[in-house]
């Protein structure tokens, strides 16, 4: 299974000079997680409700921008990534999404939810069955000791 076929198309784009005051209230009206942040057609970065503080984090948000508080280090996969790739970039640098991008254009996002969506329902591939004959799981083989326990 690909990325392309699990993705969210429906990005919620921002400006890096947006209040984070504003931005806050965007994730909860959107039932969302994450902003692009867009300068014209590039993207700049992302920024997530941790990013933001949550519910809790007036303080955080007073007098900024998104561009202060957006992460810059953004990690992209094509289209025709494997799902189980996006997973395992995911997992081993501890992040919440995957920007999908086709020729250097946002396309869709990948977030742990669509991963764990996936995983509850199921994929539409059966797993192949396996017959116990085709299980071959052996010890290694010992040698005998010869004669003056040599090999």
């Amino acid at each position: 299974m690909r990325v392309s076929e699990i993705m969210s198309t429906a990005i919620q784009q921002i400006g890096p000079d947006m209040s984070a005051d504003t931005a806050n209230n965007l994730p909860a009206l959107n039932r969302i997680r994450h902003l692009a942040v867009t300068e014209g057609a590039r993207l700049k970065g992302i920024v997530s409700q941790r990013d933001l503080g949550g519910p809790s984090g007036v303080a955080t948000r007073k007098d900024r921008v998104i561009g202060d508080l957006m992460t810059e280090h953004i990690v992209a996969v094509a289209p025709d990534t494997s799902v189980r790739k996006a997973a395992n970039l995911m997992r081993g640098r501890t992040i919440g999404c995957l920007v999908v991008t086709d020729r250097n254009r946002v396309i869709g996002i990948v977030t742990t939810s669509d991963l764990l969506k996936l995983l509850g329902r199921g994929t539409d591939r059966p797993s192949p069955t396996r017959k116990r004959a085709d299980l071959h799981y052996r010890a290694p083989h010992r040698a005998k000791k010869g004669p003056r326990g040599v090999w």
